[in-house]
């Protein structure tokens, strides 16, 4: 296997922020069956409170242990979940590299994301963190690991698309 450098604090920050707008940009757009392309094969993505995080509890809303459940996820979407057409904005900011070592990078970033839906005003569906290990593959960054650690006392019944 072939080392892959990691470039310097400031480049891989600056890689991190367009990995993160890209993906932002995937799901914005529905471009649901490209969500899974930003993650590894034997990537976890989990969704689940700040009070279940803090405390080490691992049970979330949504947890996907695999690629395969992550296209399941979009597969029920598109084929079997019935639900008001809505318009998602993500917003992420904050973008942190807390290690870096070989191949293997912890990153923690803000997220925020507005719902529009055609008959009411925007509202915010979700706020919170991304914690993050994410892999540098030749073909560019792939994420591992991403727990989505929301701040909210109460989640909406929407929560339907990816985090």
């Amino acid at each position: 296997m072939t080392q892959i450098q990691l470039p310097d604090d400031t480049s891989l920050r600056a890689r991190l922020r367009d990995f993160y707008d890209d993906y932002a940009y995937c799901l914005d757009e529905d471009r649901l069956e490209e969500w899974p392309d930003f993650f590894t094969e034997d990537c976890h993505y989990r969704v689940l409170s700040r009070e279940n995080h803090d405390a080490g509890l691992p049970l979330g809303l949504i947890y996907c242990m695999n690629k395969n459940m992550l296209r399941d996820r979009v597969t029920a979407l598109r084929e079997t979940t019935m639900f008001e057409p809505r318009s998602l904005r993500h917003f992420i900011s904050g973008v942190r590299v807390i290690e870096a070592q070989g191949e293997r990078i912890v990153a923690q970033a803000n997220f925020a994301v507005m719902e529009s839906l055609s008959d009411r005003e925007p509202t915010l569906n979700m706020v919170g963190r991304y914690l993050d290990e994410l892999r540098l593959t030749p073909q560019g960054l792939a994420l591992t690991r991403r727990d989505c650690v929301y701040d909210n006392y109460r989640v909406r019944t929407s929560l339907i698309v990816p985090l």
